[in-house]
């Protein structure tokens, strides 16, 4: 977890934390790429599934909370995930959500974990964990008559549908076999636990939050402090952020992001059962039954993923980005402009048209499209501006770039 640093507490029970001057662009889009990368992964819980009662507990600062949050060893625990997410993602012409199709990219036969993040994007789901340090994890999709596990184990990672009984394998680089054994599996659905979404909000704390202990609860049948975040500008669309953090050994356990629209929260997550002791090594153990094919990731095609993952990164750090922290848009330029629309008709200005609302100003005109966190502004000249922020936020920062 990034290390915080908290600098005073404010009359009113928040303390703001100001990061060093001159940070990278990169970081300082942390918060709403944050938002982001959590609601693409999707990850929540309605409250009601896993709260019983407020337990009376010592009292602490907020300050006091993260630094054991940020100082917890805690690397062993098993239990049940729910979640549930209501990102508001807007349907294509008659009625397919991009949610959707997104899960349609999904083969028949295909195991990889990737193949399975986009069937996170809506809905209620739930989760099987376990983690024996950074080694060994286990994560486990049950459905009605089907389950999709994802297991790392070392150097080794493999994931099984039981549904279409596939299975796929791939191995570490190099440097696994030589002690680092930090690679996460494929499609990171190691991040669906409470902790990975709470390191990624903690993260984005700085100078543009508000944050302080509200309040405790009993979640999985453990006493819990609940830290509160809220963006102090109010361009944001994210109302707050809920973490229920255990009160022994400092490992979130609940995660809840509010709209600032109200209504349902739109990602939430959390444990319903959980326990901290060291999981059977019969977890991290996978064979693959007899007679199933199996799709191996080689060698050539993980060196190429993995350099792809590089370029991707270099490309973040690049990104022209506007305004600071909760209120941060990023600019991207489609090269070539505008692709040609396959869809049929009026070409690609019209179709943008029919998934969100025209928008004009001193940039020119272009689509506004919206989910209930992250709003994206593409223009007809092939500009995209994106970020956790309002309609105005965005057409703002593209009159700003003209």
């Amino acid at each position: 977890m990034a290390r915080i640093r908290p600098t005073q507490v404010a009359d009113d029970g928040f303390w703001d934390e100001d990061r060093p001057k001159g940070r990278h662009k990169a970081v300082r889009y942390a918060a709403p790429v944050a938002v982001a990368g959590i609601a693409a992964a999707t990850i929540g819980l309605v409250p009601a599934l896993a709260s019983t009662g407020s337990p009376d507990l010592p009292k602490i600062t907020a300050e006091e909370l993260i630094s054991k949050i940020a100082a917890s060893d805690a690397e062993q625990l098993s239990g049940s995930v729910k979640i549930t997410t209501d990102l508001g993602i807007p349907s294509l012409p008659g009625g397919v959500s991009l949610g959707d199709l997104a899960g349609g990219q999904q083969g028949k036969g295909d195991a990889a974990p990737e193949s399975k993040l986009a069937e996170l994007v809506s809905g209620s789901h739930t989760l099987r964990v376990a983690a024996d340090g950074p080694e060994r994890q286990r994560v486990s999709i049950i459905e009605k008559a089907a389950e999709y596990s994802v297991i790392h184990n070392g150097d080794e990672v493999w994931a099984y549908n039981s549904a279409d009984n596939s299975v796929y394998h791939a191995k570490s680089p190099e440097k696994a076999a030589k002690g680092d054994h930090r690679r996460e599996a494929p499609g990171d659905l190691s991040d669906l636990t409470p902790r990975e979404a709470a390191k990624k909000a903690l993260a984005a704390v700085d100078d543009t939050t508000q944050v302080k202990v509200d309040g405790t609860a009993r979640v999985a049948g453990r006493d819990a402090y609940q830290l509160l975040i809220r963006p102090k500008q109010s361009d944001s669309t994210v109302g707050s952020i809920r973490i229920a953090v255990d009160a022994h050994n400092w490992v979130p356990l609940k995660f809840t992001l509010e709209p600032k629209s109200g209504g349902k929260a739109a990602i939430d997550v959390a444990f319903t059962e959980v326990d901290f002791g060291k999981p059977k090594a019969s977890s991290f153990r996978f064979t693959p039954p007899k007679g199933v094919k199996v799709t191996e990731e080689g060698r050539a095609e993980h060196k190429a993923k993995a350099k792809g993952e590089e370029k991707g990164l270099r490309e973040l750090s690049k990104l022209n980005v506007v305004g600071k922290g909760w209120d941060s848009v990023a600019r991207l330029d489609l090269p070539g402009g505008l692709p040609a629309s396959a869809s049929g008709g009026g070409g690609p200005s019209e179709f943008l048209g029919g998934l969100g609302k025209k928008v004009k100003g001193d940039f020119g005109s272009g689509t506004v499209l919206s989910t209930r966190l992250v709003n994206a502004l593409i223009t007809d000249d092939g500009k995209v501006f994106v970020g956790a922020v309002d309609k105005s936020a965005l057409i703002d920062a593209a009159d700003a770039a003209k």
